[in-house]
């Protein structure tokens, strides 16, 4: 099995030695560049937006820059990011339609072995992240490995969110929990 595998099987891989995953990378990283160098909203950013993602953009989508990764990150209709999101997606990073993520929030697929001994090896694991419909992330926040939103959540400012949410709640704190419902 390749590395590669491992990681879409959200196995431990070789995350940091392994040449197919460098190149996957790389190209990333590039795709990134382009899209950050380029005229906001043209035709040379809105490309490298496409590449970067693999696909048609959704309806409504926004994206702007800086943005970081993404190679393996899906949007809905209506999304919008602001300027400096960081997107590690080894595992996958889905949004529903209608999500807003502040300016300088960060999602992160990976995690690293807990012995120096392993993490040195360069080994990851890499799990998805699943956001739903009509969720609102303010400022700052950092969303990890694995970790499921539900549709209609604000998550405030600053938060770090390390568990599931449910549908319709206001989360907060390091770690997030969950602080009150939204009646939708």
């Amino acid at each position: 099995m390749t590395e590669k595998e491992k990681m879409e099987r959200g196995e431990w891989h070789d995350a940091n030695f392994d040449e197919e995953l460098l190149a996957q990378r790389a190209k990333a990283e590039a795709l990134c560049h382009d899209f950050n160098m380029a005229k906001p909203g043209g035709n040379a950013q809105l490309d490298a937006l496409k590449s970067l993602l693999d696909t048609d953009l959704p309806q409504g989508l926004t994206v702007l820059s800086p943005v970081y990764y993404g190679s393996k990150t899906s949007f809905g209709k209506g999304c919008f990011v602001n300027h400096g999101c960081y997107f590690m997606d080894g595992g996958s990073i889905t949004f529903g339609d209608n999500v807003f993520i502040g300016p300088f929030c960060g999602f992160y697929t990976a995690s690293h072995p807990l012995k120096a001994k392993d993490r040195n090896l360069g080994l990851e694991k890499a799990l998805p992240i699943v956001v739903g419909d009509n969720c609102w992330f303010g400022a700052n926040v950092s969303v990890l490995q694995g970790v499921t939103i539900g549709s209609g959540c604000v998550i405030a400012a600053g938060s770090v969110v390390t568990e599931d949410l449910p549908d319709n709640v206001v989360a907060a704190g390091v770690p997030a929990v969950v602080k009150k419902a939204i009646e939708q």
